[in-house]
């Protein structure tokens, strides 16, 4: 009997193992690809490349790029058929332009036993004019259905050999084997980065002689490279990320410099220097940094005679606030004037902060520009310049030896805090006499929420009280914005976070230049109310009402943009109505190496319960190896505000 139950658990496991016999070695279709149902290592993913790899090289004959590619995809679910349509981008510039040609597209069904083959017929590709510089060739394979699996393939042609062909081995979706192969000729020199924290499993390089002849019989040696990574988790979005470009695994190249056969050399990666220099000159950056202002023809008369140089910084800053709207464009390299923005009252974020620049300036203040890439653009490159990762204007002002970073964009902004888009770690510091240098985004100080809720029982044992609420930095800041605008949908959507509770008597005790966002109001809470009983859950605001984090991994960083601490304090008089009957444990969980914790705790004294609920955020950033850690941190949270309950119990 036991040798029959051994074998029958074997056969279930052979089973399960036989239900993914996925061939990732190859672009050909095994019937293990086509049988296999599921992938187990990602439950939630919808569709599976198998396989996919590309080939970059010159040809020899039209001298351009090509690329052949080939895809081998498995549709698990139906909501992975968007993975059988697919658009080709191709660039146009002048009379040169990209091509696509050679596509071949197969689906793979398994009916009956029996393999069929479905072929995409040439006429169902289709091109479509995009815009001036993009066409887009697009085509679905025919016969999807859920378990196929589907191929595609074509070559890829482009005259633009300043940008060499990149190459994504991470997407929505996990993959099995992702290969890039490359053969660059000697004659083009390439910066070539490797992004995301995925690791290459196979990493090699050589060098092939005369790959690459010319027609006036000259010839190069080419370097072939082989990049590959195999179990490729799927990039999966989430809160508190910077740009998805940031992290999504691929490999990149930059064109460094190029050697003609008739012996001329063009570089076009620069040296911060260099690229200093041409930033001076240029009409957008440098010549309007240099545009000098008539302070008097401006600026008040009191901002003018102000002697202390914070107090007179300050003024222009919000002078500039009031009197400037800004376009909502992040334009640095086109379109910027400070002459046009003063006649017109409007304009882009060069245009609004170079004119602050140039007031400071004028006015004796030491200011710097600061060219930056806002958090969704992606992180500007460090190794060597390319401006065109930058987006974003800003300035810094040093007085009394400190440092103040300054955007005149937003008018609820505060002296010394950028907008929030602005926090993507680092930008480029511009000094035209000293050389530009790189520069850390850090907010002046910690944002913060504090409530401070004081609760008792009136003449007819309705809990009443009172809610003060203050909030500094970023919290202050979408406060401001959301009131200022229009109070009455504020305090709508104030009343409805909570079913249980009415809100009156509400007052602003802060205004629209406080550096912080105060408020008070009265509450009436609907109590769970029973015979013998009353359950009471003391938390009338709650900082989080669901877990923002449901990956079961993440392999990018948890970007929160700023430190901030949350600090809630309830107050409760119970009167010599009821007792205490039962009361919450006290929690204290901390996140590793004290890079955060969360404090919970109540006590009882007298006829008063007094709660305090503390949850600190000490760094803005945290690894991904933090993010089970947090995760588990944040469901606590939400568990602790959620379920927590006071039972009092009539006396």
């Amino acid at each position: 009997m036991k040798n029959i139950t051994i074998i029958i658990f074997l056969i279930i496991g052979l089973r399960g193992v036989s239900q993914e016999n996925y061939n990732p070695e190859s672009f050909n279709v095994s019937r293990g690809d086509i049988e296999s149902k599921t992938f187990q290592k990602d439950s939630t993913a919808n569709a599976l490349v198998i396989y996919e790899e590309g080939n970059s090289y010159v040809d020899k004959h039209d001298y351009d790029l090509r690329t052949d590619e080939k895809y081998k995809i498995k549709i698990l679910s139906t909501e992975g058929f968007d993975n059988a349509s697919i658009t080709l981008y191709l660039y146009n510039s002048g009379r040169r332009s990209e091509k696509v040609k050679d596509i071949v597209a197969t689906t793979y069904n398994l009916i009956n036993g029996e393999v069929v083959k479905t072929h995409l017929d040439e006429k169902n590709i289709f091109r479509e004019d995009y815009n001036e510089n993009y066409t887009l060739v697009k085509f679905t394979l025919p016969n999807i259905q859920v378990g196929c699996v589907i191929t595609y393939s074509y070559t890829f042609i482009t005259p633009f050999m300043f940008k060499y062909k990149e190459w994504n081995f991470q997407s929505k979706i996990p993959k099995l084997y992702s290969e890039y192969r490359t053969s660059i000729p000697g004659n083009w020199l390439y910066n070539i980065k490797l992004v995301g924290g995925q690791k290459l499993s196979t990493n090699t390089n050589e060098i092939k002689k005369n790959c690459l002849e010319m027609y006036n019989g000259a010839s190069a040696d080419c370097g072939i490279g082989v990049y590959a990574m195999t179990d490729i988790p799927a990039f999966v979005e989430e809160d508190y990320m910077t740009a998805e470009s940031n992290y999504l695994a691929r490999i990149e190249y930059e064109l460094k410099t190029f050697k003609g056969m008739d012996g001329s050399v063009s570089h076009y990666t620069k040296s911060w220097e260099t690229v200093d220099h041409e930033l001076k000159t240029d009409p957008n950056i440098g010549k309007q940094l240099g545009k000098s202002v008539d302070l008097d023809d401006l600026l008040p008369e009191s901002i003018i005679d102000e002697k202390d140089a914070l107090k007179k910084a300050k003024s222009i800053y919000q002078f500039v606030q009031e009197n400037y709207t800004w376009n909502n464009e992040n334009k640095i390299f086109k379109d910027v004037s400070v002459k046009d923005l003063i006649k017109n009252k409007s304009g882009n974020v060069a245009s609004i902060n170079i004119l602050l620049h140039n007031l400071l300036e004028e006015s004796g203040i030491e200011v710097k520009p600061i060219l930056l890439s806002t958090r969704n653009n992606g992180f500007p490159t460090k190794i060597y310049p390319v401006i065109s990762d930058f987006n974003y204007l800003i300035v810094q002002t040093t007085i009394n030896n400190n440092t103040y970073l300054l955007d005149a964009t937003d008018n609820y902004l505060n002296f010394g805090d950028i907008p929030f888009r602005c926090l993507n770690e680092y930008g480029r510091l511009l000094d035209f006499k000293n050389g530009s240098k790189w520069v850390d985004l850090i907010p002046a100080s910690k944002s913060s929420v504090l409530y401070n809720v004081e609760l008792s029982f009136d003449e007819n044992q309705n809990l009443k009280g009172v809610v003060k609420n203050r909030k500094t930095g970023y919290h202050a800041l979408n406060s401001k914005k959301a009131y200022f605008p229009n109070i009455n949908t504020y305090l709508d959507n104030l009343e409805n976070k909570s079913a249980f509770i009415e809100i009156y008597n509400h007052q602003l005790t802060s205004n629209i230049e406080s550096d912080h966002f105060s408020e008070l109001y009265d509450i009436e809470y609907n109590q769970e109310d029973t015979a013998e009983n009353l359950y009471l859950n003391p938390f009338v605001i709650k900082f989080f009402t669901e877990n923002p984090f449901k990956l079961q991994e993440r392999t990018y960083p948890i970007d929160f943009g700023y430190q901030d601490n949350y600090l809630y304090i309830m107050s409760l008089d119970i009167g010599n109505d009821y007792i205490v009957e039962e009361k919450p444990e006290d929690i204290i969980i901390a996140l590793p190496n004290n890079t955060g914790s969360v404090a919970f705790s109540t006590k009882v004294i007298g006829n008063k319960v007094n709660l305090t609920f503390k949850i600190d955020f000490k760094e803005s950033i945290y690894p991904p190896e933090f993010y089970p850690y947090l995760k588990e941190f944040m469901s606590k949270i939400v568990d602790i505000q959620k379920n927590t309950l006071i039972v009092l119990k009539r006396t």
